[in-house]
């Protein structure tokens, strides 16, 4: 297993009116992050907000290159960020303990927090099509050339890993550094990583490793 330090990019925030960042997503062009009663839009380029949805969002996001989901206590929303129209929703794994959300081959993948687990999840259903373990808690979830990632927040620090999605064992991992937790986690298809603060209302940037093929 590869081992190294987050290389802390860049942060942002706190927001007025975003005290917290739970989930995150990025949809090419603007980083969305749940506040709790919203879903707000950041321009990474500037640091602003440029736009807020009115939405219970109290956990993960995602974004599959239409629609948001959202995670609002035991329900993931479908949303149409064009209209802020909730279209669907399923009902989370987690019953409520859920945290980080990704969207990659077709499925939804959602962290169960104090579960310690990562679920693949039919978007139209809810059914849960497998299970991955984790030794940690699980916050944020994201899928990045093929590879799977997952943040940790637990009493001794948090970290950022690169697991192999059918055994979960771990093969990489980046500690963030001391006092710094990450609650949602997003690649920006590049070198970045978006790394939601929790409550210090912050998100920031680290550096992405690039996997020799």
């Amino acid at each position: 297993m590869k081992h190294a330090k987050a290389e802390v990019l860049q942060e942002y925030g706190p927001f007025p009116d975003a005290d917290q960042v739970h989930g995150l997503t990025f949809d090419g062009r603007h980083v969305w992050f749940a506040s709790g009663e919203k879903l707000n839009a950041l321009d990474p380029d500037s640091g602003q907000i440029v736009r807020s949805i009115d939405v219970a969002a109290h956990a993960g996001t995602a974004f599959d290159g239409r629609y948001l989901f959202q995670i609002a206590e035991d329900r993931i929303r479908k949303i149409d960020p064009e209209t802020s129209e909730v279209l669907s929703s399923i009902p989370a794994p987690g019953s409520g303990g859920d945290s980080g959300l990704a969207w990659a081959e077709g499925s939804l993948w959602v962290g169960q927090h104090r579960g310690r687990k990562i679920h693949q999840v039919d978007p139209a259903t809810g059914a849960i099509l497998r299970t991955i373990e984790s030794n940690r808690l699980v916050t944020g979830v994201s899928w990045i050339d093929g590879d799977l990632w997952h943040a940790t927040w637990d009493d001794d620090g948090s970290d950022v890993r690169r697991i192999d999605a059918k055994t979960g064992e771990i093969l990489e991992m980046l500690d963030m550094p001391p006092d710094t937790g990450v609650s949602g986690l997003e690649s920006d298809g590049g070198e970045r990583f978006f790394c939601g603060g929790g409550r210090t209302g912050k998100i920031r940037t680290i550096r992405r490793p690039r996997r020799k093929t």
